[in-house]
């Protein structure tokens, strides 16, 4: 399997900063912040995907990488999006925030491998974009070019599971969603991956899965190409609550469901 570059002190070798993005206008101030703390930090690296070419321009797609103490190939990987839609800004914000932070305080613990992509729909910033649709793309047959280049990623880094921030103007609580194919260990090992405690203070509501006769879509539209038998969870938030409010549910929420997953990952191995 394809090894990511590392920076910090396990893999000392790597002594390269990749190209940052060329986008339709100039990344917002959050992003910039992000990518001159990535360049201190020993555990956080930006790693953008691309590039790719769209009317005579050349585009890439925001990506950071964080790498636990003591990771490699064999460790814990997951992959976490935000901004499938390119109105969701406050989606983005939530996650380029809590991204700085763990730059500054890489705290999620060992053995882990983590892609972030805070800015999917990276087309649809450019001013008059039409809505495209992205969350419901299937990523088998890609007819966009950042699903295609994500679709490529996932089948290369092999993820052991999705998770998927969004802003929903249609719901007033935390809903959350957890899909996972029958061969998915979160799906025959009986134990639960996620309870409600995992989004306190907060009160949830739960989704089930989408019926098995509908298009597939997102992710797991590949499970039949991937290496593992991923999971996929969907957190939506409410398009209702303030940036502050906003900023701290995605951090507390994220960070708990990494540790509540990787423990349960540690777990699965003795059942």
């Amino acid at each position: 399997m394809t090894t990511f570059f590392h920076r910090h002190a396990d893999h000392p070798r790597l002594a390269l900063t990749p190209p940052r993005p060329v986008s339709p206008s100039a990344p917002d101030s959050s992003l910039e912040q992000l990518y001159r703390l990535a360049q201190n930090s020993r555990h956080v690296f930006a790693s953008p995907l691309g590039p790719f070419h769209h009317a005579g321009r050349r585009h890439a797609l925001p990506r950071f990488v964080y790498f636990g103490p003591h990771s490699s190939d064999h460790s814990l990987r997951l992959a976490v999006y935000a901004g499938e839609e390119a109105r969701d800004t406050a989606g983005s914000a939530a996650l380029l925030h809590f991204l700085e932070r763990l730059a500054l305080t890489p705290d999620l613990g060992a053995g882990l491998n983590i892609s972030f992509f805070p800015e999917v729909d990276v087309l649809g910033r450019a001013p008059g974009s039409a809505s495209r649709h992205l969350v419901r793309s299937n990523w088998s047959y890609p007819d966009h070019p950042e699903i295609d280049l994500l679709a490529k990623d996932a089948r290369v880094r092999g993820y052991h599971g999705f998770i998927r921030l969004r802003t929903d103007h249609t719901v007033d609580e935390l809903t959350v969603s957890l899909n996972a194919g029958p061969d998915a260990t979160a799906a025959s090992s009986g134990v639960e991956l996620l309870t409600s405690e995992d989004f306190s203070p907060w009160a949830v509501r739960w989704e089930g899965a989408p019926a098995r006769d509908r298009e597939p879509y997102g992710p797991l539209s590949l499970v039949d190409d991937l290496p593992v038998s991923p999971f996929e969870i969907t957190v939506r938030v409410p398009g209702g609550w303030n940036a502050g409010l906003h900023r701290e549910a995605v951090a507390r929420i994220l960070r708990s469901v990494i540790i509540r997953v990787r423990g349960f990952d540690a777990h699965a191995w003795h059942i």
